[in-house]
């Protein structure tokens, strides 16, 4: 089992930055890839981040390419993601997920068995 703890959700101003943490424990050693997703009122969830966690490979949907970023530190079993100008449509519960497979498609919710608590990111404009 994996074991996920998220933390670094908050309150920000249109434009602003936050950056996610995701802490990993347990069986760490089987985890293939770490995904970020999000939720917000009344929307399903959807994919926002991947990134594999040997290679370090990331992976974004559409709607944060170039304004998320997503990083790991293997040695603390840690994955970060960095929000830059984030807008009101940022507003969500954002999940860090564990994925243990490799041959799996990285933005389907489906291809990870382990989740976070979610943290709140509420974007005011």
């Amino acid at each position: 089992q994996v074991q996920l703890v998220e933390s670094g959700g908050g309150l920000v101003q249109a434009g602003g930055s936050l950056r996610l943490s995701c802490a990993a424990s347990g069986r760490t050693f089987s985890i293939y890839a770490m995904g970020w997703f999000r939720q917000a009122p009344g929307k399903e969830r959807e994919f926002v981040a991947a990134i594999t966690w040997s290679g370090g490979r990331t992976y974004y949907a559409d709607s944060v390419e170039g304004r998320f970023s997503t990083s790991r530190d293997n040695a603390k079993n840690m994955v970060y993601l960095q929000m830059n100008s984030l807008n009101a449509g940022d507003t969500a519960v954002y999940y860090c997920a564990a994925a243990p497979k490799i041959n799996i498609r990285l933005e389907y919710a489906s291809s990870y068995p382990y989740w976070g608590q979610g943290t709140q990111v509420t974007v005011s404009s």
